[in-house]
């Protein structure tokens, strides 16, 4: 399984990003699709996750303005990043986290807000 992350760069605080992670093979059928960011100096923490059947959950820190979904159709994991604040700075990436062969992970790809 390969994940390949994009859709990363520079952005005003406020604005808006939507992150790609494009698999193959179905794998987000398959599994559960989850974004992780890490910040400078911090640890990596899930940010969101969608299930193969759909549900679907967010951290604390991002809910209500980050929204993750997939295209079963092109096997592409998204995350629509809005009102992003210079905290939600950090490098993102992509996984797939299945039962049966463990987890799979995609390429960072930077994420930086200013203010």
């Amino acid at each position: 399984v390969q994940l390949q992350a994009s859709g990363g760069g520079w952005v005003q605080s406020g604005g808006s990003l939507r992150l790609s992670c494009e698999g193959s093979g179905g794998v987000f059928e398959q599994g559960t699709g989850r974004w992780f960011r890490q910040a400078p100096g911090k640890q990596r923490e899930l940010i969101a996750f969608i299930t193969s059947g759909g549900l679907l959950n967010y951290a604390n820190a991002v809910r209500g303005r980050f929204t993750i979904f997939k295209d079963g159709a092109k096997d592409i994991l998204y995350l629509q990043m809005t009102d992003l604040k210079p905290e939600d700075t950090a490098l993102y990436t992509c996984a797939l986290h299945t039962l049966s062969q463990g987890d799979y992970w995609g390429q960072g790809t930077q994420v930086t807000v200013s203010s």
